[in-house]
């Protein structure tokens, strides 16, 4: 018996489609799709908040020393030349060192990441920054269902759809 529906999809196409549907659903709260992909992605969804629940609080907040970019008025970096071995010039980024509290993962919450990031996309505002949606998880949806015990998803039949009459379902974060 198979592990997970085939939704009639090559397997490359269809992780890459729960991928993205499930990354919806984290970063919007709900999607609209049919009862059999919507079943899917319930699955993952459900098991990828459990693991972020189970893990959020799982860091330490420690006080590091940390390197970052120079900066010039404009926010641009600064630069230097420098010459190598071999009389080549090429130019440097100027680096200021400052201590930071910097958020360290335990190795399980480390293992935790990775495995989200694995099934998760990633996904770019309108203004092309980058969000990141592992975070997102641990920091915004974790801490609403701590006190729950599963069930963080829901499903809303709203009809066939018109043209090929496939069920339509809301699925929604509770």
């Amino acid at each position: 018996m198979a592990i997970n529906r085939k939704l009639g999809r090559a397997s490359d196409v269809r992780r890459s489609m729960l991928k993205g549907l499930t990354t919806s659903l984290i970063v919007n709260g709900k999607i609209t799709t049919t009862m059999t992909r919507a079943s899917e992605v319930q699955r993952m969804t459900e098991k990828l908040i459990t693991l972020a629940v189970k893990e959020h609080q799982n860091f330490d907040t420690v006080e590091k020393e940390v390197s970052s970019a120079k900066l010039d008025g404009k926010g641009k970096k600064i630069l230097k030349t420098a010459t190598s071995k071999n009389d080549n010039k090429y130019d440097v980024v100027e680096r200021e060192m400052k201590m930071e509290m910097v958020q360290l993962d335990h190795p399980s919450r480390l293992a935790a990441r990775r495995k989200l990031i694995a099934s998760l996309n990633e996904i770019h505002t309108e203004d092309g920054e980058r969000f990141n949606t592992v975070n997102y998880l641990f920091n915004e949806v974790a801490p609403k269902y701590v006190d729950r015990e599963g069930g963080y998803t829901r499903i809303i039949k709203i009809g066939p759809r018109r043209g090929d009459a496939a069920e339509m379902v809301i699925l929604e974060l509770v």
